[in-house]
């Protein structure tokens, strides 16, 4: 069923305004089949158990969402969806199919649809997939939405794999941000997440949801000459992905330098945001280049405007004056571990922050026009070893469905201590659905509650919820 809706928008100014459209996508039997020798070549820390991460981790997430911007689609049905997980799964009649929790696969389906895209996208998978040219015209004939199955999971069918699977696809907010009325697609940093990369250019230029925006879809390109470049140092790559980028305000833009986003990278969005007058100020923040880090959002997110999830800044060393320029200004490689931070703004000197409470504080007090004190929850309440431990466990990955209200992950107990001494109220997802189910709660009306989702499972892929949404449309927030 081809999804529409003639009051669709996209529309991202902050990281805390109600949620109106989110993309995401299911975990798919890609997952499943991750093996122990490939998983960090894939990302992932460890294998998952698909059956448990989907039905009693993920499935919450999906019915907190609908409830929050979709609630017909779940509302007075929550105990037949989850008896019956045809509710969930994106090729099946009875999939929710809400316009408002957009689901990847559903939208590759679309598309799909039409003969001329189907070729050619099947011929862009199989050229970097090294199909052989019968399997090419084989796929070019398979019905629409078993193809987009068999592009997400890499498999033909439940025996044979044609392609690896791309199981970080979860993790929707990385292969493309909403900026305004814009979207930024990125750049991966890892051959792994190539093929995402590819369906989601073809879906975003070629799904009618989107066709109003299509002249606001921005592109990064490489570096001039970057085949030329010598080496394979990840500062000469042209990498960016979304964890690595943040909408703090209508004019302002957060992007990380981490082990998955370049100072190349950085520089080539500034051009084509300042270029397009996208936004008027960037801001970037260079972390050690770790695995630890992965992204900014693995490090800190917004609960408030004037609240904010963190790990205990950085040390910071003093910085020379540099010219202009993300990829000149954090040339020097002894500044690898550190973190740094400057922001770049249109037609201004560059301007430097001493730690990362500094900038946020900034966001708050000048982007978000609030006049008191800034807050700050540290990760495992900023007790070694728990900060670093629940860092790793996506204590900061945390996403706002609305000003305030928060979903996060029930195992970093120690930072859920930080949440109750700030006043905010701690609820279990099981109780918070049943809740809006008998009308006791309305996603509406709730305020400065943090929502724990179970994580066993889905803590392994190392990435919260934060990561697992590609925010389209959010209320301004007042």
């Amino acid at each position: 069923m081809t999804l529409n809706d003639k009051d669709f928008r996209i529309d991202v100014t902050s990281e805390i305004g109600s949620l109106r459209a989110v993309l995401i996508h299911s975990p798919d039997s890609g997952l499943g089949k991750v093996v122990p020798s490939k998983a960090q070549d894939w990302l992932f820390e460890d294998i998952v158990h698909l059956d448990t991460l989907r039905k009693k981790e993920y499935d919450y997430y999906i019915k907190l969402l609908l409830y929050f911007l979709d609630p017909d689609k779940i509302k007075g049905k929550l105990d037949e969806v989850d008896t019956d997980r045809s509710f969930f799964k994106p090729d099946n009649k009875d999939f929710h199919s809400s316009t408002k929790v957009l689901e990847l696969q559903v939208l590759l389906s679309d598309i799909l649809q039409e003969t001329d895209i189907r070729k050619k996208l099947v011929a862009s998978v199989c050229a970097i997939e090294g199909c052989s040219y019968r399997m090419q015209l084989r796929l070019i004939d398979t019905d629409a939405v078993q193809l987009a199955k068999i592009f997400i999971s890499g498999a033909l069918n439940d025996d044979e794999m044609i392609f690896a699977p791309i199981p970080n696809l979860i993790f929707s907010r990385d292969i493309g941000i909403a900026i305004n009325n814009y979207v930024l697609l990125n750049k991966p940093a890892k051959k792994a997440r190539f093929r995402e990369t590819l369906l989601m250019r073809y879906i975003f230029f070629n799904h009618p949801l989107f066709a109003k925006f299509r002249d606001n879809i921005l592109e990064i390109p490489e570096t001039v000459h970057h085949f030329l470049r010598p080496g394979e140092d990840n500062e000469q790559k042209t990498t960016l992905e979304g964890g690595d980028v943040m909408m703090v305000s209508p004019d302002h833009l957060v992007i990380g330098c981490s082990e998955r986003t370049s100072t190349s990278g950085a520089d080539e969005a500034i051009k084509l945001l300042f270029e397009h007058n996208v936004v008027k100020k960037v801001t970037v923040v260079k972390i050690p280049n770790k695995r630890d880090y992965m992204h900014i959002d693995t490090v800190f997110t917004q609960v408030r405007r004037d609240m904010w999830v963190i790990l205990h800044s950085l040390a910071i060393a003093e910085k020379p004056e540099k010219e202009a320029g993300p990829a000149a200004w954090f040339a020097d490689k002894k500044s690898k571990e550190k973190t740094e931070i400057v922001q770049f703004r249109q037609g201004k000197k560059p301007k430097t922050f001493d730690n990362i409470e500094e900038l946020l504080t900034d966001i708050s007090h000048k982007d978000l026009g609030y006049e008191g004190e800034v807050k700050f929850i540290y990760s495992g309440n900023n007790t070694f070893p728990f900060d670093a431990r629940e860092q790793w466990t996506d204590s900061c990955n945390l996403l706002a469905v609305k000003e305030g209200v928060v979903l996060g992950y029930d195992r970093n107990d120690k930072t859920v201590e930080a949440f109750v001494a700030q006043g905010f109220n701690i609820i279990p997802v099981a109780e918070l659905l049943q809740k809006f189910e008998n009308n006791e709660l309305n996603p509406k009306t709730l305020t400065d509650t943090l929502v724990l989702i179970p994580s066993a499972e889905l803590s392994r892929a190392r990435g919260g919820f934060h990561c697992m949404s590609m925010p389209l449309w959010r209320e301004k927030i007042g």
